[in-house]
């Protein structure tokens, strides 16, 4: 039930698309970028539910998740408190998956309101502050760990890490085991799968850069080269779209990366930009969350589509 926060009036501005490379002149959109709504603390892991044609997102800092209507362009309270909830997902069945950094646990929406616990622990020691999620067409739950929720009371609350490292964890299907798949990241943050799920996309936030590693048929990670580096403060989330472009947030806007690595192009934004999403009901909507804003413009390319959807 959304209640409690006013619409703002729609704003626009202006869209900058920044070409740096050729093969990015084919990618454009709207001439105007609207400003959906404006006034969180710190807005993150926005999530399209297209059944409902509406968009959760979170607001970390004020422990809440708002919803923003398209059929009304009202923005609510969707649940507060929300364990200083970050990312989010919308899985095969239609049901929210969402790390609650606060709670240090993964967690998924039913169908009738109740709350299910995909990850909490690791080998019987608590998670940090899960931060973004994605899920695998045969069924598991991959998601990232950082610090960030037990670093300060800001988004989370301030803790000892129990595991003593920042690392990315895959949820099996069959036995809700979590398992660890890669130890070296400083602060691993973004995830996103390619178009055939043979390739993993992680951010670590730390280090400034993009790293891609080869996804197993059991369910392991392989390499994990630097795909890219940001050149404009860091990077946050990380979606790719159905070209196979891999499209990464940073403090400018977003930059978009030819599967080769190269930097094609940057959609600019006023304000630092933590995550975004395709939504829309041919994905082609783009729905970003920066710093205190939501921001959304229809594009020419649309979101991936993966396999099982």
């Amino acid at each position: 039930m959304s209640h409690g926060v006013e619409a703002i009036p729609v704003d626009r501005f202006r869209t900058h698309f920044e070409v740096l490379d050729e093969r990015f002149r084919r990618v454009n959109g709207d001439e105007w970028t609207e400003c959906l709504w404006t006034g969180g603390r710190w807005l993150e892991g926005p999530a399209w539910f297209p059944a409902g044609r509406h968009l959760v997102f979170s607001d970390i800092p004020n422990d809440r998740l708002l919803r923003w209507d398209e059929t009304t362009g009202a923005v609510g309270v969707f649940r507060q408190p929300a364990g200083y909830a970050n990312g989010h997902t919308v899985d095969r069945r239609g049901r929210l998956v969402s790390c609650e950094q606060g709670r240090r646990r993964v967690t998924r929406t039913e169908a009738d309101g109740t709350d299910t616990v995909l990850a909490e622990r690791w080998r019987g020691r608590r998670l940090n502050s899960p931060n973004d999620v994605v899920e695998h067409s045969d069924g598991s739950i991959w998601f990232t760990d950082p610090s960030y929720g037990i670093d300060s009371d800001y988004e989370g609350h301030r803790a000892e890490s129990e595991i003593g490292g920042n690392h990315v964890y895959r949820v099996d299907p069959h036995d809700g085991v979590v398992h660890r798949v890669a130890d070296d990241f400083g602060q691993p943050n973004g995830l996103a799968f390619s178009p055939d799920e043979s390739l993993l996309y992680v951010v670590d936030t730390r280090a400034k850069h993009l790293r891609r590693f080869q996804v197993t048929e059991g369910g392991t990670l392989r390499g994990g080269e630097v795909f890219a580096t940001c050149d404009a403060g860091s990077f946050d989330g990380v979606r790719l779209d159905d070209a196979g472009r891999v499209w990464a947030a940073a403090h400018d806007g977003l930059h978009c990366f030819d599967p080769d690595g190269t930097l094609l192009g940057k959609l600019h934004l006023p304000e630092i930009v933590a995550n975004f999403t395709f939504g829309g009901p041919q994905r082609n909507h783009l729905y970003i969350c920066a710093s205190s804003s939501l921001y959304s413009l229809r594009v020419n390319v649309s979101g991936v589509r993966y396999p099982g959807w």
